[in-house]
């Protein structure tokens, strides 16, 4: 039994890097500086060993070579879930290419909400560091941060040091739309967070209005959706007065239609302040499960997103059109391969078609897929990079343990190989 200490996580977004692991053979216990999501992230056992080809018990290489033959029989291939390291990344967009598949991330519905304001008209965002050292205004909108991430107010906003703060205590924290469910936006001193609660389908009209008044524009209504206007004046003026305001959201909460024009709202009135003689910026939650990792690897290797296809031989990004659930649907794809190396409750939706999947040891089905490749987890069975929310730092993962199995690049890597003997 050894213990492993400053371990990196690649399951909460924030890159939390001081992690206690106690190994004992394949089992692992957190036993410092664990939260609801990394805790039982870290400590799922595992039960796969060996893939399978229709629920029978093959080798590497007899799975790979039924997975290249149903991509080789298949007119338009599906690579979902996208969920791995950054090699990882890269094998699949390796095998996306040589197959013409079409590749989705299985966050990117959320995403597609930041995706599209970005490429609109463009943001200002900060960094996890900036906001440890400089953010003396936090607002929340619409999400319930310390159940995204339960440790970002403990690791960037409680932080006992600060570069350009002399007291972080004295940092202030609104929450508007939705409230926190615990204590971990409460000051060190025991300031409380203010909340100012509204319906997630309001939130587009309440943060039009506090534009407005941020711009100082006139309003004549007395509240809107339950919040009084002076109450959303305070915030605007709140804004205006900080230091360093940073305004957070996660895109997954903003679960209503045409959510990225909220978004490009907020965005928009993060520039309208730094016209003011003072500083704000925008922080979009993000990077659970791969998704930063996933877009971050496909934007450099093809300019786009990952909602991209490659069945002309080339990439094309269509944030609408190559949408697993509508090419699900209406017959479009005719074989699925899911990704998924981090969360074993994440399996791949139910489908007639032949399904493959290279998942984490430990996931069950309603109805066994035609290949099952069981791989080893990034940052636990072996090394690897994966990026964290603010796509800055790509996050060095160590290898806790020998577990024996495939990294999802060798398992991805074996099929394309395989597709390419299957070829010539």
């Amino acid at each position: 039994m050894t213990e492993i200490i400053e371990v990196p996580s690649p399951f909460c977004g924030i890159g939390t890097d001081d992690l206690a692991v106690q190994i004992d053979g394949l089992s692992l216990k957190v036993t410092a500086n664990g939260c609801a999501v990394n805790t039982p992230a870290f400590e799922q056992p595992i039960t796969d060993t060996a893939p399978r080809v229709a629920g029978k018990i093959v080798s590497l290489q007899e799975a790979a070579a039924k997975a290249a033959e149903l991509l080789q029989s298949a007119l338009q291939p599906f690579i979902g879930g996208c969920a791995t390291d950054v090699n990882g990344m890269r094998a699949l967009l390796a095998l996306a290419d040589r197959s013409g598949a079409v590749v989705e991330n299985m966050n990117f519905p959320a995403a597609r909400n930041n995706f599209l304001a970005l490429q609109d008209s463009g943001w200002m965002n900060t960094t996890l560091a900036e906001v440890k050292n400089r953010c003396d205004l936090l607002l929340v909108v619409g999400t319930d941060l310390e159940v995204f991430a339960p440790r970002f107010f403990e690791r960037y906003l409680w932080n006992a040091e600060s570069m350009f703060l002399d007291d972080t205590s004295k940092r202030s924290v609104i929450y508007l739309g939705k409230a926190p469910s615990g204590n971990a936006s409460t000051s060190p001193t025991g300031a409380k967070a203010q909340v100012f609660e509204c319906a997630s389908e309001d939130l587009p009209e309440v943060i039009a209005v506090l534009r407005a008044l941020v711009k100082g524009r006139p309003i004549h209504a007395q509240s809107v959706a339950g919040i009084a206007v002076s109450d959303l004046q305070s915030i605007a003026d709140a804004l205006k007065q900080a230091t360093y305001g940073v305004v957070t959201w996660g895109a997954a909460a903003l679960n209503f239609s045409q959510a990225e024009l909220t978004v490009q709202t907020l965005s928009e009135m993060v520039k309208d302040i730094n016209d003011m003689n003072t500083r704000c910026s925008g922080l979009p939650l993000a990077g659970k499960e791969g998704d930063q990792t996933a877009n971050q690897v496909c934007g450099w290797t093809t300019g786009y997103p990952a909602r991209t296809r490659f069945s002309k031989g080339y990439p094309e990004y269509d944030p609408y059109l190559n949408d697993s659930r509508v090419m699900l649907n209406n017959g479009e794809a005719d074989v699925l391969v899911w990704v998924n190396a981090f969360n074993v409750n994440s399996v791949p939706p139910e489908t007639s078609l032949p399904t493959i999947v290279v998942g984490r040891s430990g996931m069950t089905f309603s109805q066994e897929p035609a290949v099952f490749i069981p791989v080893g987890t990034p940052g636990i069975d072996h090394a690897g990079h994966a990026y964290r929310m603010d796509n800055v730092v790509a996050i060095r993962l160590k290898k806790l343990r020998e577990s024996g199995l495939p990294s999802t690049a060798d398992a991805l890597s074996a099929i394309e190989q395989a597709l390419k003997e299957g070829s010539v």
